[in-house]
């Protein structure tokens, strides 16, 4: 019997990545049409935002705690949350938390060390560009993390919360990622962290000057083997 996964979701388009991965991909481990039960429940991305703009992280903590509580009552056995950047409140979550968690970054960095990676660049928000999400999970598998320059993360921060949550793609945003990934294999990275959860909408391996490590699909294939067993 597979375990109930719960999805704590924030902006829109990656959460339903996610979702769909879980899904589709779940017919390689259960076979044709299986996947385990899920649940999504989205408290809408405005009431995040003004959290964000203080830097308020108990306050994110507690409207993850709201989605998580009525994710445990319908059933769901573990959370995961495919946002990267408001993971920065988990410290604060987890100990009120009625359900465990997996964590992204975790699996961005396992799946790194897998691929033997020793230098990898970092794309995000702002704010996980920035923050202490990544830097301690990469360091405990010694790897080490480039960013890119502080004018470029303000570029990337806008193609995000601008453009990609609402599903918009633009060749001169695409053609941004790609300068910048470029300038991490200037760096002697090999690969790159696509860590906010909709950048894997616009930027794959197809385009991307170096190999790239998918947050939302590495969380969704985790969940999914966990729920399985």
């Amino acid at each position: 019997m597979a375990q109930h996964i719960g999805i704590v979701a924030c902006s829109i388009p990656g959460a339903a990545l996610c979702y769909e991965t879980i899904g589709i991909e779940g017919a390689k481990l259960m076979g044709e049409w299986g996947h385990p039960e899920m649940t999504l429940h989205n408290i809408p991305m405005s009431e995040y935002v003004p959290f964000f703009e203080r830097g308020d992280w108990p306050g994110i903590a507690g409207l993850m705690l709201r989605s998580a509580e009525v994710l445990a009552r319908a059933g769901a056995d573990f959370l995961i949350c495919p946002d990267n950047t408001i993971h920065q409140a988990f410290p604060y979550l987890l100990p009120r938390s009625p359900r465990p968690w997996l964590h992204i970054a975790e699996e961005v960095a396992r799946e790194a060390k897998r691929r033997g990676y020793r230098r990898v660049g970092l794309t995000g928000t702002k704010l996980l560009m920035e923050g202490p999400v990544y830097p301690p999970k990469f360091a405990e598998v010694g790897i080490e993390l480039c960013l890119p320059s502080p004018e470029a993360r303000q570029a990337i921060n806008r193609i995000i919360f601008e453009e990609l949550v609402y599903l918009k793609f633009l060749p001169e945003s695409l053609a941004c990622f790609q300068q910048v990934i470029e300038g991490f294999k200037n760096q002697g990275c090999q690969a790159v962290a696509l860590s906010c959860t909709e950048i894997p909408l616009l930027v794959n391996d197809s385009n991307s000057p170096l190999p790239t490590l998918d947050s939302t699909r590495l969380l969704a294939r985790a969940a999914l083997r966990k729920a399985v067993g």
